[in-house]
């Protein structure tokens, strides 16, 4: 079966009515409601059932050779089942897009969307799963639970810092990737944008000082990947200034983070931070004042992901910076996740991957970037989710760096 991108509502969907008290439905005035009206996907067979022949062969009797072949060799279950070529979009409703602690109910729109986007950008079926439950380990217990049936765990808008224990904990007891968008996907994209940022300026990454405003998820996330990368240092900020070693206020994670951050000895608040900085990195929210990205040195890139208010707005940033980034679809340079997390997942599923290592993350952001080539330009210097190109590139760079890492299994 398939997650079949239709929208199936019709007058007959339940819940078709007026709105309590007789008012108007929603979708009579407004268009984000029409389009959601019985939801974003469907279930589609791959095969059919035209007589009592196909009845049983796909149902009993002939299925039940199927399942015990499987019985008696069970890696034989992704070759004759869909789990090898399904994700589990996984979340608690806790950290819904911008909008915090909504609940596992008002969630399943945004997980919906995400399937589709998987199948849409990536190939990839996907089930949304909202869980009536935030304890990290019922929720890691319950995603335990599920595995079997699927190749891949995406965990979505869980809030941090259970978001961190909740991956690390299903990537020690799963032998699927399990991946943390919010965290992960960013990074990516972020990184690829960073990289032809640097290559237009003629700069090496190492050559660069970045401030990074949020240690939420993404923040610490971008914040360790870039390390990977190489950056020449890199300073996380939170509301009560930049991170460091003599802070005495830390959770387990930023004293985590800043045991291999902020090289520079920094301290402060973001502000601070900024003055004479190569790169800021918004994913926090709140408004950076116009005079603290003033400050930051000559030939500055300044990616302000924030939605739908960046912490810079490009009319600001583009009086000082040379490449201006944001998360909007409306300004140039989106670092929008689903250049990432299709091809990602495409392509760990596509060797069967155990995990998915901080080496094939690289990969992907190293091929996501070179979509871009030759027309690199400062309003160019990441690829638009609609290019073609995209899934494919990160598809065949993520499974090669799979099997480079022996985490493939074919």
């Amino acid at each position: 079966m398939a997650a079949e991108i239709v929208n199936p509502r019709s007058d007959s969907t339940p819940g078709n009515s007026d709105q309590e008290g007789g008012a108007e439905p929603l979708d009579s005035f407004d268009p984000a409601f029409a389009l959601h009206r019985g939801g974003k996907m469907a279930v589609q067979a791959t095969v059919p059932i035209r007589d009592k022949d196909d009845l049983s062969l796909a149902y009993t009797p002939g299925v039940a050779r199927v399942c015990t072949a499987i019985a008696e060799q069970p890696e034989l279950v992704n070759d004759y089942t869909w789990k090898s070529s399904v994700v589990a979009v996984v979340t608690d409703g806790t950290a819904v897009l911008g909008l915090g602690d909504i609940g596992p109910e008002a969630s399943l729109p945004v997980m919906e969307g995400k399937a589709i986007l998987f199948k849409q950008f990536g190939g990839v079926d996907a089930v949304p799963i909202a869980l009536a439950c935030t304890d990290v380990d019922e929720i890691v217990e319950t995603v335990v639970r599920l595995a079997p049936s699927f190749g891949g765990v995406n965990l979505e808008d869980i809030s941090a810092p259970r978001c961190f224990e909740v991956e690390r904990k299903l990537q020690e007891r799963l032998d699927i990737p399990v991946f943390h968008d919010d965290q992960h996907g960013t990074a990516v994209v972020t990184l690829a944008a960073l990289r032809n940022a640097a290559r237009l300026s003629r700069r090496e990454i190492g050559q660069l000082r970045a401030v990074i405003s949020g240690a939420g998820a993404a923040g610490v996330a971008i914040a360790k990947m870039l390390v990977e990368a190489g950056i020449g240092d890199v300073a996380l900020t939170d509301r009560k200034g930049i991170i460091s070693t003599d802070r005495d206020d830390l959770t387990a994670v930023k004293r985590e983070v800043a045991g291999f951050t902020n090289k520079a000895g920094l301290k402060g608040t973001l502000e601070d931070a900024l003055a004479g900085a190569d790169v800021f990195i918004g994913v926090s929210g709140g408004t950076v004042p116009e005079e603290a990205v003033a400050s930051m040195a000559e030939g500055a890139f300044v990616f302000a992901m924030a939605n739908p208010n960046p912490e810079v707005h490009p009319d600001v940033a583009h009086k000082y910076a040379a490449v201006v980034a944001t998360g909007r679809s409306d300004f140039p340079n989106q670092i929008n996740n689903v250049l990432a997390f299709p091809g990602i997942f495409a392509g760990a599923l596509q060797v069967r991957a155990s995990r998915i290592t901080e080496g094939m993350k690289i990969a992907a952001a190293e091929a996501l970037a070179s979509v871009v080539g030759d027309d690199l330009a400062a309003d160019y210097v990441i690829p638009s989710p609609f290019d073609e190109r995209v899934a494919p590139a990160v598809t065949a760079a993520v499974a090669a760096a799979a099997r480079a890492e022996g985490v493939a299994r074919r």
